[in-house]
């Protein structure tokens, strides 16, 4: 399949849209990992693909501190049923609030009927989410405060989150070791 490619500057770095021409199928944050199974495709640089106007009008409403809705962006992450189910969840995460791996594998184990699901699972799912910032994988946190985790890397996420107005004085890095 061949993809479409289109550069957005954002203030936190160049960020990468790619298209299968319709849909949105990653958002690639400079350096950031699990990006290798897009990165082997072929792709065409076109800016001027609805969806790469459409997400760039998000994108700007988003960096100016609105809170715009996914509703109208046409999504199409690929993976796994579960890691669909866990992108799903984390959409729903409100802007400039959080949520811990825990609690989103108590919500896919009462969707599934099933006594408990791994957080490191969860995890996982989120780490490989290939439309970070929009599927706001960056607004998830381990216990206790804990800022792990995140493609773009930990940084970036802190930057996004501190971008949306959340006090991270509660919040640690596990890096550093030290409170933010």
């Amino acid at each position: 399949m061949i993809y479409y490619s289109s550069s957005y500057q954002s203030p936190f770095g160049i960020i990468t849209l790619i298209s299968d021409s319709i849909n949105l199928v990653n958002l690639l944050i400079e350096n950031q990992k699990y990006s290798e199974n897009i990165l082997s495709s072929e792709f065409s640089q076109k800016e001027d693909l609805p969806v790469f106007i459409i997400t760039k009008k998000w994108l700007d409403d988003y960096f100016e501190g609105s809170n715009p809705t996914v509703n109208n962006l046409p999504l199409k992450p690929v993976g796994t049923r579960f890691r669909q189910e866990v992108w799903d969840l984390v959409r729903e995460i409100p802007y400039g609030q959080v949520i811990t791996y825990g609690e989103i594998a108590r919500k896919i184990a009462l969707k599934k009927g099933i006594k408990t699901m791994s957080s490191q699972a969860v995890g996982g799912a989120i780490g490989h989410n290939p439309i970070s910032i929009i599927i706001p994988c960056h607004r998830v946190v381990g216990a206790n405060g804990n800022l792990t985790g995140y493609g773009g890397g930990i940084e970036m996420k802190i930057k996004l989150l501190e971008h949306e107005g959340l006090d991270l004085s509660g919040f640690y890095s596990p890096q550093k070791g030290t409170a933010l």
